[in-house]
């Protein structure tokens, strides 16, 4: 499966009004089950997400974070995007605040999915030019874009 499906602009949010990781949590939870395509239980997407912060912090480095769980709460996988021009208190691994946040949830039995979905977005992540790209891209569509060029650019496939 391709980023772009897991990240379509319907799920992508270039205005993060979130001031600390438990509302962007929210905030993006709410823009992932608002589109209805991979499940809709709020409450249980959150819970997942926050057991899984509880192990170790999502805010992995430079200003990024990668929020992700697994739910019987979801079909399949799918995912959320972003972005803050302010910063978010996140308590990141580096203590600094985060501006583009990724959060991904997938069904407790599609693990090989979210690892690799995991994986790509890593890949992605390490592109510094991915990430000031992102984090100025004006809306949904432009990140969109962005997003879609860089995967192509990696070379992935469909799978």
């Amino acid at each position: 499966m391709l980023l772009q499906d897991i990240f379509p602009v319907s799920r992508i949010k270039t205005d993060l009004e979130a001031e600390d990781k438990e509302e962007v949590f929210e905030e993006l939870v709410d823009l992932l089950v608002s589109d209805r395509t991979i499940g809709a239980d709020r409450d249980e997407i959150l819970a997942a997400i926050r057991e899984r912060e509880e192990k170790m912090s999502t805010g992995i480095k430079n200003g990024i974070a990668l929020p992700h769980g697994k739910t019987g709460a979801v079909r399949g996988i799918g995912g959320a995007l972003g972005i803050s021009r302010r910063g978010i208190d996140y308590d990141a691994l580096d203590g600094e605040p985060v501006h583009l946040v990724v959060l991904l949830v997938s069904s407790k039995d599609d693990s090989e999915r979210h690892l690799t979905t995991l994986k790509k977005m890593a890949l992605l992540l390490e592109n510094r030019e991915f990430y000031q790209s992102m984090i100025g891209a004006e809306d949904p569509e432009k990140a969109f874009q962005i997003l879609r060029s860089h995967e192509n650019l990696l070379g992935y496939q469909d799978r």
